[in-house]
């Protein structure tokens, strides 16, 4: 389809056009997250189905997305928006902790949130995965802002004196990995311990690679 048909435009049952056509995103949302999320998935969900369980008609739908590809794109970013927020309303908590601390409360508000419904955990590390390149394009995109939260977070433990200096680049990317695969794998019940366990060993994880062998924090 070459572009989303027009909404209508104007107030209707006490509601403006843009009122009323963000609560038809809404609805075919939350429907994504149920049916990409659980079954049939995003490749077994058709825009009749979707459009079914939001309650609307497919004409609606595209008002609203040119293709199913992007109603997932649209929710992927929604997904991690929800884990991004709770991790910085846990860290605006967390100012003057002592970095071990500090970590955990970073790593507990995430593994929380991603945890808390196995539909975002489908969403975030199952389905967008090989999609289209465009999709890949925004995966890595947004994996990337975690990365760079890890980076900014490390260069901030340097400048207390709390981690050894060095370039956390490439450290960063492979400990995202880590956090994803670890968090993904205990989401599937094969990992057997506690989410709290699964934190725990991530914030050693961290902490092993901001203070290596041999290296010691100012004043100590």
């Amino acid at each position: 389809m070459a572009g989303r048909i027009k909404a209508p435009t104007g107030r209707y049952g006490g509601r403006s056009a843009e009122e009323r056509q963000a609560e038809r995103r809404r609805r075919f949302l939350d429907a994504a997250l149920e049916l990409f999320g659980g079954a049939p998935g995003y490749r077994g969900t058709t825009v009749a189905a979707l459009s079914q369980a939001a309650g609307l008609s497919t004409r609606q739908f595209y008002e609203e997305f040119r293709t199913l590809e992007d109603a997932l794109a649209a929710l992927h970013l929604k997904v991690n928006g929800w884990a991004e927020q709770a991790v910085l309303d846990a860290l605006a908590t967390a100012e003057g902790l002592p970095l071990a601390e500090r970590a955990g409360v970073l790593f507990r508000a995430y593994a929380r949130d991603v945890t808390s419904d196995p539909r975002r955990i489908r969403i975030t590390f199952v389905e967008i995965v090989g999609v289209s390149p465009r999709l890949e394009e925004q995966r890595l995109a947004r994996r990337a802002r975690w990365i760079d939260l890890i980076r900014a977070e490390a260069d901030a433990a340097v400048a207390r004196g709390e981690a050894a200096p060095r370039d956390y680049r490439l450290a960063a990317t492979a400990f995202i990995g880590s956090v994803n695969g670890l968090l993904h794998d205990w989401s599937t019940g094969w990992v057997d311990a506690s989410l709290d366990e699964v934190v725990d060993e991530l914030v050693r994880l961290l902490l092993g690679m901001l203070r290596p062998e041999n290296w010691r924090a100012h004043g100590v």
